[in-house]
Order: structure tokens, then C-alpha cells, then sequence
């Protein structure tokens, strides 16, 4: 086995972006969690709780991203019911949350690194859905600034004015075509 870990992404990738917070711990979320988890485990050692925390990461990746892209492409009412969808998906997880600092209670874990990269697109869903993320989920921003004090994850996520420009220039591409 190799020590070099070579990522093929792009900067805006928010999957990406969960790999390079991971690789800077030395951890490559489930796999080199298991393998490597002496070095700074992110899943829970009690089975219940793993599978708890695959379940939300699971939930992230199939209702976010699915229900930002549907909120982006429409308009009139279908935009209105996929804001909407997006605002309670995040509500949701603001929910799961509950009082903790993180998702892995004190200590940063597996769900985090799952939601953390949508932090940097979480201007460009305000702008397109046109509100106010921290207006409609205050603890969930709250978790996010705490997260961003860790070295690990300000140094990964892009600027999210950078996240916005690129989706403007996706979208004009996308409507001349």
C-alpha cells in the first residue's frame, strides 16, 4: 500500500471538499477511518452510533445537493416548493444537531465532514432561493462558524462568492445551450 493519496476533483466540489478536510487529518472519511482510525477517528466507535451517523451523512447526500439542483433549474412554484424543501432539509439537520457543538457531540466527527463543504454553497442557495439561511436556521450557521474555526476545514472550503460566480457561469452555459 502507497502513503500518497492522489484526489481527482474540482474546487467547488463539495464531495471533494469532504476528502481534502478528511486527508489533512490524515483520514479518508469511512475507509481510511477504519483503517487509519488511531490517527484521528471521525466515526463513533459504538456500532449503533456508526450507523446512525452513515444514515445522516447518507440523508445529506441524497436530499441537499438533489433539492438545491431542482430549487436552481425552476421557476415560479416549482422553485417556491423546492426552497421550501431545502429550507425543511436543513431545518432537519439543524434539528439533529440539537445543543451539541458538533454532530459527533464534543468532538468533530463523520456527519460533520459530510455537511461541512454545502457551507461554502450556502450563499449562492440563499441568493437563488432568495433567503436567509441564518434567519431560518441559526444553530445550524452556529455550527458552521464553529467548524470553520478548524484549520482542517478553513483551509479546504472555496470563498462562497467564488461557489456563486461559478454557478452563475454554470447556469448561463447550461440556458445557451
Amino acid at each position: 500500500m502507497t502513503d500518497e493519496v492522489v484526489l481527482l476533483s474540482t474546487w467547488g466540489s463539495m464531495f471533494g471538499m469532504r476528502v481534502r478536510i478528511a486527508l489533512l487529518k490524515r483520514v479518508l472519511i469511512q475507509y481510511v477511518d477504519e483503517v487509519w482510525n488511531d490517527k484521528a477517528p471521525l466515526m463513533p466507535s459504538d456500532p449503533y452510533q456508526r450507523a446512525q451517523d452513515r444514515f445522516w451523512v447518507d440523508y445529506i447526500d441524497k436530499k441537499v445537493y438533489d433539492t438545491w439542483r431542482k430549487m436552481w433549474l425552476s421557476t415560479g412554484e416549482e422553485h417556491e416548493t423546492w426552497k421550501k424543501e431545502l429550507i425543511s432539509i436543513f431545518k432537519q439537520l439543524e434539528e439533529t444537531l440539537g445543543d451539541k457543538p458538533f454532530y459527533g457531540g464534543d468532538t468533530f466527527g463523520f456527519v460533520d465532514v459530510g455537511l461541512i463543504p454545502f457551507y461554502s454553497w450556502f450563499y449562492t442557495f440563499e441568493t437563488y432561493g432568495n433567503f436567509n439561511m441564518e434567519a431560518e436556521c441559526p444553530k445550524l450557521i452556529a455550527w458552521a462558524k464553529r467548524c470553520m474555526e478548524r484549520e482542517t476545514v478553513s483551509k479546504t472550503l472555496p470563498d462562497e462568492k467564488n461557489v456563486y460566480d461559478y454557478i452563475v457561469e454554470v447556469k448561463k452555459t447550461l440556458e445557451s445551450t
